[in-house]
């Protein structure tokens, strides 16, 4: 096996991990990584391969993820740092089996057979058309996180409007009710600090809490359906329906996923542009040019940098062997600037050429709240670019999430310069 230098434990690696992406694409495409056990697959095809043949690599793994680390060594460890008074409560009060919720499926690790009637029923939420509709409230959102700066002259782009516009989306689609959205933040907050920070994270009881709420709502909605994603889950076509510890499930993982891609999108979209002012003057010229923005950051700097799966059998990938049982992971932010894919591409070229990124993904896992990450994301960027000119405050340093598999920011103040 050919020696690479990639390790994602390593700080350096986990700041920047393009040149180690590139030598391993170079050295050895398909890799195994001692210090974490892993097979890392770094080319676009590749990748794609991974990602198109769940019969040869099963999506079991994501589980158990979690987003800072390896995969934990059992469902306890995966549940984080939840205070344990507050697992027991939850677990007295669920109004269904607890044994349901731990077992129950969910669309990321599940393969196919399994796997192709969970997606069905989880897309009559995110139709073309009731993800368009969203549209006017997702910028009356933005406009309403960004009157602030308007007033101060600055922001920070990550908790003044990455984090809140999400959130606030996703607390509609699932209907929460408007007097508990404030707890519902916090529970979001929480739980995305304990995904990033990992071991790190104080224990904390939002997992349960926001469950148990979750659980009432759901039993609330099974009496009295409303036009919310809740009730759309809930509601039996064609013989087909989750359960309620699945509801629950998906909404986590709806909280979960829907809040980092964006976030990090939103954030890894300034902070090239910050960092390209040519580009960014482009754009601010051009506004019609920021969907094209939108997928040249997903390419550059991909919000998720990598998936798990699971070698079903041995297997041969790229004239290497991969025993079966092995964890293999395909490296989307390798795959995104792999040059034969795209050419020069370590460059940030807003008007580049697209062939199709893996940023969310390929086959029967393409993200499904990809259509939404892309309209939160271009409206945010419509709504900030239309500002005064927005440049990165004086002094200041935009802080990196301290993680692997995902790639965004924790913080980036933004000025605005009232004289541009």
């Amino acid at each position: 096996m050919s020696s690479v230098s990639y390790d994602p434990m390593l700080p350096d690696v986990r700041r920047d991990p393009y040149p180690h992406y590139a030598e391993l694409r170079r050295k050895a495409p398909v890799a195994f990584i001692e210090s974490t056990g892993f097979w890392a697959v770094a080319r676009q095809r590749d990748v794609h391969e991974v990602l198109r043949s769940p019969d040869r690599f099963s999506s079991g793994p994501m589980r158990f993820i979690r987003t800072n680390g390896r995969p934990p060594a059992n469902p306890m460890e995966a549940a984080g740092n939840i205070r344990a008074e507050s697992l027991a409560r939850m677990l007295e009060q669920l109004p269904f089996p607890a044994f349901e919720l731990a077992t129950a499926r969910s669309v990321i690790y599940a393969d196919p057979p399994g796997h192709t009637p969970l997606r069905a029923i989880v897309n009559r939420g995110f139709t073309p058309r009731r993800v368009a509709a969203l549209e006017p409230r997702v910028r009356a959102i933005a406009r309403e996180c960004l009157a602030g700066a308007r007033r101060k002259g600055e922001l920070d782009l990550v908790t003044d409007l990455a984090i809140p516009l999400p959130v606030t989306v996703i607390c509609e689609l699932l209907g929460v009710d408007p007097e508990r959205r404030d707890d519902f933040k916090r529970w979001s907050d929480a739980i995305v600090t304990s995904q990033t920070a990992g071991a790190e994270a104080p224990p904390s009881s939002a997992i349960p809490e926001l469950i148990l709420y979750l659980a009432e709502v759901i039993e609330r909605r099974r009496r009295e359906p409303r036009e919310d994603l809740i009730s759309t889950l809930l509601r039996a076509e064609e013989g087909e329906t989750l359960k309620p510890a699945e509801v629950v499930t998906f909404a986590l993982l709806l909280l979960v996923a829907g809040n980092e891609t964006t976030t990090n999108l939103l954030g890894n979209a300034l902070l090239a542009l910050t960092e390209h002012p040519a580009e960014l003057e482009r754009v601010r010229r051009d506004p019609a040019l920021v969907p094209a923005l939108v997928e040249e950051v997903l390419r550059y700097d991909s919000p998720v940098q990598l998936l798990w799966r699971e070698a079903t059998r041995d297997v041969e990938l790229a004239g290497v062997s991969i025993p079966k049982g092995s964890i293999v992971v395909p490296l989307l932010g390798s795959a995104n600037r792999d040059d034969e894919a795209f050419p020069g591409a370590d460059r940030f070229e807003v008007t580049r050429e697209r062939p199709t990124h893996l940023a969310f993904g390929f086959g029967v896992h393409f993200c499904l709240g990809a259509s939404l990450a892309r309209l939160e994301a271009r409206v945010a960027l419509e709504e900030l670019l239309a500002l005064p000119r927005v440049t990165r405050k004086p002094g200041t340093r935009p802080e990196r999430l301290d993680a692997f598999m995902l790639r965004g920011l924790r913080s980036l103040p933004l000025v605005l310069d009232t004289a541009g």
